[in-house]
């Protein structure tokens, strides 16, 4: 028996058993990235295929299908069991915070922690982040050959520790790091084998997580021991009431601030790695982003009032992240049967917009594989639908952290540059893996080149010096 209904066309897959599902999983994730590049190069930018005898499954890459599922029936497409499960999904690490809950639930925690991230408060934040975008460069050397993820990662570990728990996260940064990647490799781990199954990884995986517990809870008793708001986002967690005047529970204060610890850290890191990486490859865009750094900074440190007078600085920062987006897919189900476009969404389907997709449609965008930053001039995007770029989302469960994430991006990004450039070591093996998020699988060995800003630089001159 099969569902009647309006489908578009998709791969000819019928997985009708456990064993040709995980097969098909397992061959998916080999290079998730080229296969919806294939399937989307085929079928269009709406794909449909089976699962099972009655399930159905899309993918989707077409702007006006976003703009239905996530503003005009953003009540009906939910969070499924890959984020809410707490035995699968997300949910086994992150607990039932923003990313993975739904409903009354969600509303009511959305509104708890939208305080901590006030214009006001994250702004407070700025300082910090070029601090720390300094101290991580005072370690490095003149041709120095560095490990760019890494030193990404830790460079955002450090102010997310900082901003989220006013601490100082250099005696734990190791072993978060370690716990992320394993994180990361457990949520994407195909296997056939029982939850109760204790396997290796999931072994380490659940040592991981009673890791971060351990950190997290400390700051918690802490916090709630003083009372005090000490100027960082777990302060405004903890204080935060709702309309009834009833705050957070231990519980939920911990979910959420896994969630903005892990979440908080991992994507900004990863889309200043694709930035450094698309650099590296384009050196005229890096030399016009010096001559702006320079020319508006003459040698001075960045500060937040300085972002508003580097906009090719922000435009370099949308570009990488419309081709390496910090999230590269976005998962729901149907909740109850729907139509969307005129395709059928029977009950429990599932859909992933595929955002590394919808930020190359060739329909939209001209060249779109290419890294063009002046694409983002006011004249040149007027025309662009919003819903055909979403980096962070869009509609109610848009980001909340998506202003802090852009201004550390476009803070560090300046920080950085203004003194050193990076240029790939010979013969590196630089593979994106999409996971939660997109990150280089073999890491991003660089070499780290000092300059010196020029206080007065001619465009011209800049062209030159790359």
């Amino acid at each position: 028996m099969t569902t009647q209904g309006n489908f578009p066309a998709g791969p000819p897959i019928v997985r009708n058993t456990m064993m040709q599902q995980y097969r098909f999983y397992k061959n998916f994730l080999e290079d998730p990235l080229g296969k919806v590049t294939e399937w989307f190069g085929e079928y269009g930018d709406v794909i449909h295929f089976n699962v099972g005898e009655n399930g159905h499954q899309y993918y989707i890459a077409n702007p006006e299908m976003v703009r239905e599922i996530l503003i005009k029936q953003s009540d009906t497409f939910i969070k499924g069991p890959d984020y809410s499960d707490e035995e699968h999904g997300l949910a086994r690490f992150m607990g039932h915070g923003l990313i993975t809950s739904n409903g009354d639930f969600w509303k009511r925690q959305r509104k708890l922690v939208a305080p901590a991230f006030h214009t006001q408060r994250i702004s407070a934040y700025a300082d910090t982040m070029v601090a720390y975008g300094q101290q991580t460069m005072d370690r490095w050397e003149d041709g120095q050959a560095l490990d760019i993820d890494e030193e990404m990662m830790e460079l955002t570990l450090m102010i997310v520790g900082r901003t989220l728990f006013d601490a100082d996260a250099s005696q734990t940064a190791s072993s978060v790091k370690d716990a992320v990647a394993i994180i990361q490799k457990a949520s994407n781990t195909a296997t056939l084998l029982p939850s109760w199954v204790p396997t290796p990884l999931r072994i380490r995986s659940k040592q991981a997580n009673k890791m971060l517990d351990k950190i997290i809870y400390e700051f918690i008793d802490e916090r709630r021991a003083s009372g005090e708001d000490q100027g960082d986002l777990l302060s405004m967690l903890l204080l935060s009431e709702d309309e009834n005047g009833e705050r957070m529970t231990n519980k939920q204060a911990r979910d959420e601030a896994v969630t903005l610890f892990l979440a908080g850290h991992e994507t900004t890191a990863n889309t200043l790695n694709w930035t450094w990486w698309l650099l590296a490859q384009h050196p005229q865009v890096e030399a016009k982003l010096h001559h702006e750094i320079d020319t508006v900074l003459q040698g001075k440190t960045a500060s937040l009032e300085d972002l508003r007078r580097l906009p090719y600085t922000d435009m370099v920062i949308k570009e990488s992240m419309r081709l390496m987006p910090p999230a590269w897919s976005i998962g729901r189900v149907a909740s109850q049967d729907t139509e969307v476009m005129g395709y059928s969404f029977p009950k429990g389907t599932g859909l992933s917009i595929v955002i590394y997709s919808l930020h190359r449609n060739p329909d939209v965008w001209d060249n779109p594989n290419d890294f063009i930053p002046e694409r983002w001039t006011d004249e040149k995007t007027k025309d662009i639908s919003k819903y055909a770029y979403i980096p962070f989302s869009t509609g109610p469960r848009i980001c909340i952290g998506n202003s802090f994430a852009t201004m550390e991006a476009n803070l560090l990004l300046a920080t950085i540059a203004q003194q050193y450039q990076f240029r790939l070591t010979p013969n590196a093996n630089v593979v994106p893996q999409p996971f939660i998020t997109i990150f280089p699988k073999y890491g991003l060995p660089m070499t780290a080149h000092k300059r010196q800003p020029q206080s007065t630089p001619q465009p011209e001159q800049a062209l030159e010096m790359a």
